[in-house]
């Protein structure tokens, strides 16, 4: 003995305050167990910051140039210029259908476009780190078609007619419904996998699609089709500033709960067991994330319909840019969701115009590609075991 006493054990609140307070991308900070073949592409994170701002805000001018009009760049600024600061500023040497064209239309199509990849971007991120799987997402786990369904229900039964409350309600409850039963699948016998979890949402799915297309065949009204058709492939065409309130709301409420509740998400990521051990209710705040990604889920799907793939795609690129950490990840997840959804809907109405795409079917078109490389390498970092 040389009369020295041994340091106490760190308590439970020690080592959740060790971890809440370490530095971002430190291992303590950032688990990345179930996402091992993501990494950081070594930009600073305010650069990274900058170019996402920057590709969106030119996305987001491209979109009001480009359509079945073309306005010219000059004008287009020059509009949105005087409608943000709410007066002619600048004077109005172009013709007055510019200006109807570009505020009555495209500002809220590209502001819904962008709220709702936001949202998806960042509720797909939430669901993967809940779930601890990164082929996680909105889509491939059904949760965007439980909302269609909870939409169309209303629609089939005529409950539209209760105000846009009753259409929110029934897509929320939709997705949260399926997040629940294929969580439930995917965690029978104890241990969910990848395989079983992707499985879980594919079968959830084509339920869910059965189910809508029982709905259409069974109603009395010859018009509910070409409106579910709207649901099933999405898309912005229909975007009226009276829509935008709403989900424009849920983004920044659910976006900052995100980003309140970062670091606890990143405790959940290094596995139940261990976030338990650091002080973390696992059950309860899995819950509350449940509830939270599904509302913001079904308020996007009852604006927008099923746009697919955004929340998968997206976080991977984010955490490839900046990390896992969430407290980084989450607000560079919502640019860059944003950009892609507006990206994509230029791309559905200039593609073969003047005919306009379906959003959905181009976010397919990208995202399908994607899950398969996602599976390979989810296979191969398994040693051919999924």
């Amino acid at each position: 003995m040389n009369g020295s006493r041994p340091l106490p054990a760190p308590t439970n609140q020690q080592r959740l305050l060790a971890v809440l307070r370490s530095t971002p991308g430190s291992p303590a900070s950032v688990p990345r167990a179930p996402f091992a073949g993501s990494r950081v592409a070594g930009l600073p994170y305010g650069l990274a910051m900058v170019l996402l701002a920057g590709i969106l805000l030119i996305l987001g001018v491209a979109g009001l140039m480009l359509g079945s009009v073309h306005v010219p760049a000059p004008v287009a600024v020059s509009v949105l210029i005087n409608w943000l600061l709410g007066g002619e500023v600048i004077p109005a040497t172009w013709r007055a259908v510019y200006d109807t064209i570009i505020i009555e239309t495209r500002i809220p199509r590209v502001i819904l476009a962008g709220v709702v990849g936001a949202t998806l971007g960042a509720s797909g991120m939430t669901i993967q780190a809940i779930v601890r799987n990164p082929l996680a997402g909105p889509s491939i786990l059904g949760v965007s078609n439980g909302a269609a369904t909870g939409a169309v229900i209303v629609m089939r039964w005529g409950l539209i007619g209760l105000g846009a409350f009753t259409l929110y309600t029934s897509a929320f409850a939709g997705a949260l419904v399926t997040l629940v039963i294929v969580f439930w699948v995917a965690r029978a016998g104890g241990r969910m996998t990848p395989t079983r979890l992707v499985l879980a949402g594919i079968a959830m799915s084509s339920v869910l699609s059965a189910l809508t297309s029982l709905l259409v065949l069974t109603s009395p009204d010859p018009q509910l089709a070409a409106r579910v058709l709207f649901w099933t492939l999405g898309g912005f065409g229909s975007a009226q500033w009276k829509l935008l309130p709403l989900p424009t709301i849920a983004l920044v409420i659910g976006l900052g709960l995100m980003l309140v509740q970062a670091r606890r998400l990143n405790l959940l990521m290094a596995g139940d067991e261990s976030a338990t051990a650091l002080g973390l209710d696992v059950n309860r705040f899995r819950q509350a994330m449940f509830v939270l990604t599904a509302a913001l889920i079904g308020v996007v799907v009852a604006v927008s319909g099923v746009i697919g793939f955004v929340g998968l795609i997206v976080p991977h690129i984010v955490r490839f840019l900046v990390g896992a950490d969430h407290r980084r990840a989450l607000p560079a997840v919502a640019l860059m969701g944003a950009s892609f959804t507006i990206g994509a809907d230029l791309f559905a109405r200039t593609v073969i115009a003047p005919i306009e795409l379906p959003v959905g079917i181009i976010t397919a078109l990208v995202g399908g590609p994607f899950f398969i490389w996602l599976l390979r390498r989810d296979a191969r970092s398994n040693g051919g075991t999924p």
